[in-house]
């Protein structure tokens, strides 16, 4: 069931949301060949708790040991923070939550380390288009369907696949809410993207 949010509401989860851009900012600026990852989750705790008087939104959370997720190269998502050092040419997929004011903020972004190969470059480049595709078909009279569609067809048209096992959701008092957003679907279905 699809949780309405207040203008209020609202506000007080891009705060949350703006928490987690900015541990983001912060972890980028050490990423580079030799650190640990970690180290890295244990910068992001701290800056969360110490600099954002907030919570990881993460740790302890379905038994999650960390404040971070760190996917790195071919792993999807939810990559634990080892004692694993960093590379040149390394792509992190850095998943961060953080709870502020009781609402969660949750995203993810991906990192390349150093130089990398021209292909997985165009990877990037082509998945980092295909969320904003995505984000435009999130609007008053579209649906999930609408969304996935967009992301999948964008997708496909370079030959990528789309992981369908795992998908999108909805945030707020709770990490995971309605809806599920997949990253495929057929145009017309599902539930309504955004009720106005």
């Amino acid at each position: 069931m699809i949780i309405p949010k207040s203008k209020e509401e609202i506000e007080l989860m891009r705060q949350s949301a703006l928490v987690v851009s900015r541990t983001l900012g912060m972890i980028a600026a050490e990423l580079k060949p030799g650190v640990k990852l970690s180290y890295l989750d244990q910068l992001a705790e701290a800056y969360i708790r110490e600099e954002e008087n907030a919570l990881p939104g993460f740790k302890g959370l379905y038994d999650c040991p960390s404040t971070l997720l760190i996917s790195v190269n071919n792993q999807v998502v939810h990559g634990l923070p080892t004692d694993m050092e960093i590379r040149e040419g390394d792509i992190l997929s850095i998943d961060c939550g953080a709870i502020k004011n009781e609402y969660y903020g949750d995203h993810a972004y991906t990192f390349a380390v150093g130089e990398i190969k021209p292909e997985v470059a165009k990877l990037l480049e082509v998945t980092k288009e295909s969320l904003y595709r995505g984000i435009r078909e999130f609007k008053s009279g579209n649906r999930v369907g609408d969304i996935g569609f967009a992301i999948q067809n964008y997708c496909e048209s370079f030959g990528y696949g789309v992981v369908r096992e795992l998908v999108g959701h909805g945030l707020g008092k709770k990490l995971h809410e309605d809806p599920e957003i997949p990253n495929y679907g057929k145009r017309g279905r599902g539930k309504n993207s955004l009720k106005v």
